[in-house]
């Protein structure tokens, strides 16, 4: 646990569930206190609760965050309670995969509002008193499907490499105000979503990563957690790809 004064005020999108209660439980784990965001009111409420049974200090909050009038709300809502956020993680995320010419509008549009257009919403209503206060760590949740593209997923890598474009940009911007910006990249990671993929779909899948095996939730949830702490002060810009050395 960290020492009382070090408790910091920590928000998750994506928090209900896989990574992002992952990130949520283990920086409560650190003292901090941790605004847990999901669309779902019981997802994030149970992980939220889970939190406060555990000892930690957490609250939940409902929304989509593809919905930019929302976001701003409750961007407005939080600092009237707080006063600011001092660890912003943007992991919220959708897949809505297919080739491109079976794409739908819909579905590129879906996807770049909940996994690009909403790091720029949150960043831009939490960010300021970040500035104000200089201390800051906002930490966007990408993939190495960003680095390295996909087919059928033209719409998630393009949102996902956009995320990495945003934290280079925003880390020279914030910089002299000592509040960074970093990405963490996951590769394959178990979660619920891989857990429906059929043995030789796993088996294709490990097969490419050089630790031959699957990441955990918590993997990335140690990365995060670590570039969200005091130590990593002086790191800023950076894509921390966590990924069993499937991107080298």
């Amino acid at each position: 646990m960290t020492e009382k004064n070090d408790k910091k005020i920590a928000l998750v999108t994506g928090a209900g569930r896989g990574i992002g209660k992952s990130i949520a439980e283990l920086l409560a784990s650190k003292g901090h206190h941790v605004i847990c965001v999901s669309r779902s009111a019981s997802s994030c409420g149970a992980v939220s609760d889970a939190i406060n049974a555990g000892g930690g200090s957490a609250q939940s909050l409902a929304v989509d965050v593809a919905d930019k009038g929302a976001v701003k709300a409750a961007c407005e809502q939080l600092l009237e309670q707080h006063g600011n956020i001092d660890i912003l993680v943007n992991n919220a995320g959708i897949t809505r995969d297919g080739l491109l010419f079976r794409m739908s509008d819909e579905a590129w549009d879906d996807v770049i509002s909940t996994n690009l257009s909403s790091c720029f919403s949150w960043i831009k209503h939490l960010a300021r008193p970040m500035t104000r206060k200089r201390w800051g760590r906002i930490i966007n949740i990408s993939s190495v499907i960003g680095l390295t593209g996909n087919a059928g997923q033209a719409n998630y890598a393009a949102a996902k490499a956009g995320m990495l474009g945003l934290t280079k940009s925003l880390a020279k911007e914030f910089a002299a105000r000592n509040v960074t910006v970093n990405a963490v990249a996951p590769g394959f990671i178990s979660t619920d979503m891989t857990a429906e993929l059929d043995e030789q779909q796993k088996k294709a899948i490990v097969g490419v990563i050089p630790m031959k095996r699957m990441g955990t939730a918590e993997d990335i949830a140690h990365t995060t957690a670590f570039i969200a702490s005091e130590e990593a002060g002086y790191i800023t810009g950076q894509v921390f790809t966590v990924d069993g050395g499937m991107v080298m």
